[in-house]
Formats: structure tokens, C-alpha cells, sequence
């Protein structure tokens, strides 16, 4: 038997849903909604910092800033994956 949590993460249009097989949910199976990693920061951060210091969480490459005048640009890129993290910034 094969039991565990799926985590729901990601930010869906409103109105989206999620049609499951109620049977998939049975032998403690269960599906939870994740808000912002639901982690415990003073944990969750040092650990982030150490794998990116390994090389194995290279969220500089997540991230691409944009000026504040390319707001639609951003928001196009991150709506395509061309970036995963669009950060305006304000000069």
C-alpha cells in the first residue's frame, strides 16, 4: 500500500479545478494545499542557503529583474516559463 501527502503548489488562475479519483484518496492518501512552502523559516532558509552554496539550488538563474516600465514584458515571461521569478525593481 502506498500512502502520502501530493502538495498542491502554484498559483491557478481563479475558478480552476482539480477533478480526483476519490478512490486515489483512500489507505491515508491525502492532497494539501501549500501556501509559500508552509515552511519553518529559521529551518527552511539555512538549509536553502547551504545547497545553493553546493551548487544544488541555483535560484540565481530562477530570477530576472526587470524595470518597472517593462512590467508587461515581466508579467508575458513569467506567463510563457521564459522566467520563473520576475522581479521589478524601481529606479
Amino acid at each position: 500500500m502506498v500512502t502520502g501527502v501530493c502538495a498542491a503548489i502554484g498559483a491557478s488562475p481563479m475558478g480552476t479545478t482539480a477533478p480526483i479519483t476519490m478512490n486515489n484518496l483512500i489507505f491515508g492518501r491525502s492532497i494539501r494545499g501549500v501556501c509559500e512552502g508552509d515552511s519553518v523559516r529559521h529551518l527552511f532558509i539555512p538549509t536553502l542557503v547551504e545547497l545553493y552554496r553546493q551548487g544544488r539550488f541555483p535560484f540565481d538563474r530562477m530570477i530576472k529583474t526587470y524595470p518597472f516600465e517593462d512590467i508587461n514584458q515581466a508579467c508575458a515571461d513569467a506567463a510563457s516559463g521564459k522566467t520563473i521569478k520576475p522581479v521589478l525593481t524601481f529606479a
